[in-house]
């Protein structure tokens, strides 16, 4: 009975670390034979979750205990990867299964889909609510040849809004791994930081704005007072980015027009362009802002010319 004890203890010990998950591996090393770990599964206090993994008292139920196990089934050195990462790092709303895990072996239990790679190193493993995966960097690197333009610049923002991923970490990683498939996708967040967006809005005028040929603005930065959704430094412009769910009521309609006035003073000219403008006619939309940055640049800094040097009228 009391090695019995000494069991659960240990039992217990290693399956918290785990989401309530434990191998079989780690129940032989606490002192369980083959035929103890098969009484304790006849018994209900072991429930088998994959081959070689076990829920302790109960079968694992929530999303992170499957993906703990599912981790575990693949074996020393793998780790959660592709979508489920990105699930597990908040990048993404639904878990979907079967889960994805990395491997460097050749071990491909049934149930998971399992990626082998040969470029991994420790650098792209971190731990996470418990469960080995790969880092955020990594993850987006995995994920970006699947995803969207769109969807991927909104996964690469929220993960720097978050305090896991830095510009940096994408920095060392495109270094290091410069011909994976992702990294072509990647790159333009390393090779023409903006700043980071906020929304989907913001994420549509980055590419708006790469599709047409214009400059790529600053975002979110504080100007006189204001943090603004996006500046244009050499035409001293702003851009605010406007959608009729966030700026339909009296309060956010004052607030806009006193904070247009107030960059007005500073030298600074607003334009609002909205989700649908961009849209619905995208290709308008981009020529009347190619014309108000040129007239800014012509304001701004008139060339010499015949009517600069001429005389004055009398």
């Amino acid at each position: 009975m009391d090695a019995d004890i000494s069991h659960d203890a240990a039992i217990a010990a290693v399956s918290l670390t785990q989401q309530g998950n434990i191998t079989r591996a780690q129940l032989l090393d606490v002192g369980l034979s083959d035929g103890t770990i098969g009484v304790r599964v006849r018994a209900g206090r072991l429930h088998r979750a994959y081959a070689g993994v076990y829920g302790v008292g109960r079968p694992p139920r929530t999303p992170l205990e499957r993906a703990s196990a599912a981790v575990l089934a693949c074996g020393p050195g793998a780790a959660l990867s592709h979508s489920s990462a990105m699930t597990l790092w908040g990048l993404s709303k639904r878990w979907k299964t079967p889960f994805e895990v990395v491997v460097t072996t050749d071990r491909r239990p049934k149930g998971i889909t399992v990626h082998r790679s040969t470029s991994l190193s420790p650098r792209d493993f971190t731990r996470h609510h418990g469960i080995r995966v790969t880092t955020p960097a990594r993850t987006l690197l995995d994920n970006a040849p699947k995803l969207t333009q769109k969807r991927l610049a909104r996964a690469v923002n929220d993960a720097l809004h978050s305090r896991y991923l830095h510009h940096s970490d994408l920095e060392n990683l495109l270094t290091r791994l410069p011909r994976h498939p992702g990294a072509a996708h990647l790159r333009r967040f390393v090779a023409n930081p903006t700043g980071i967006t906020r929304s989907v809005l913001e994420d549509t005028f980055v590419v708006f704005c790469a599709d047409h040929d214009l400059p790529i603005p600053l975002l979110n930065v504080p100007i006189a007072g204001y943090r603004v959704d996006a500046y244009f430094p050499n035409e001293r412009l702003i851009v605010e980015l406007d959608s009729y769910e966030f700026h339909s009521d009296r309060h956010t309609f004052e607030s806009d027009r006193n904070r247009d006035a107030d960059t007005l003073l500073a030298g600074l000219l607003t334009v609002r362009i909205t989700h649908e403008r961009m849209t619905r006619i995208p290709d308008l939309e981009a020529s009347r802002l190619h014309a108000i940055l040129e007239a800014r640049r012509r304001a701004l800094n008139p060339a010499s010319g015949p009517d600069r040097d001429s005389p004055p009228r009398t």
